[in-house]
């Protein structure tokens, strides 16, 4: 299974977008009113810039109301020494991971352990909330267009675990995996794959795709038990 890197990004767009998008020269901003990094972050979609694009581009994010956050992708070498040299910082390393639906989905879900439901129930809020995924992220997940539900991972009979996922053409994107502190290492995040995979093989999705930073090792180590394999690369760079 081979994805390629722009659409890859296309569905990182399409199942996590930000509030609004515009043009800025060779740049693309993004308005994320509070939904994260992912959300908020500049792009380069374009061949070549000069300083004067990269003023513009902080000039844009500043009218915003927002820091001045780029994601820097493979082949943006050139961006990442002009944000160095600026006296931009590395933050958080971030790796896309993919595999086979059929592949995550194995032998399903523990019975009774994970479900999906949307629209998201109140429950859904409050352990997202417990987890620090608060209204902001939230209104992320109602601003997708794409089909999209949750997974609600259960266990001793209580609610324990939820996710979001959403599709891009046949790419399901997994976002906002949480697991109540107290439930963790019990095989609710697993649950949960498994069921995004069923839903995603179910509405034509070749592909579970998610991104993670580098430095969450349990959640890669999760994903590449499941076949997920690191398919991409970027970080952000910060002033």
């Amino acid at each position: 299974m081979i994805v390629s890197a722009p659409r890859l990004d296309q569905a990182l767009d399409a199942t996590w977008p930000a509030a609004a998008t515009r043009a800025c020269g060779p740049f693309t901003l993004r308005e994320g009113r509070g939904g994260g990094k992912r959300v908020s972050a500049a792009t380069l979609d374009a061949a070549s810039f000069d300083a004067a694009d990269l003023d513009a581009a902080e000039a844009g994010m500043a009218a915003l109301g927002q820091g001045a956050l780029f994601r820097v992708r493979a082949g943006d070498t050139g961006l990442d020494a002009a944000l160095a040299a600026r006296g931009y910082g590395i933050v958080d390393p971030v790796m896309i991971h993919a595999g086979p639906v059929a592949d995550v989905a194995g032998p399903g879900a523990e019975p009774m352990s994970a479900f999906t439901i949307w629209p998201r129930l109140k429950i859904s809020e409050d352990i997202w909330a417990a987890c620090g995924i608060g209204p902001e992220r939230l209104a992320v997940m109602d601003r997708v267009s794409q089909p999209r539900t949750t997974i609600l991972s259960r266990r001793a009979d209580r609610a324990v675990g939820m996710a979001f996922v959403a599709l891009a053409g046949d790419i399901a994107m997994i976002h906002a995996i949480e697991v109540l502190p107290a439930w963790r290492r019990q095989g609710s995040a697993v649950n949960m794959m498994r069921a995004a995979a069923v839903w995603a093989q179910d509405h034509g999705a070749q592909t579970l795709a998610c991104a993670v930073t580098s430095a969450n090792t349990g959640a890669r180590a999760l994903y590449a038990s499941l076949n997920m394999q690191n398919v991409g690369y970027y970080h952000y760079r910060a002033k």
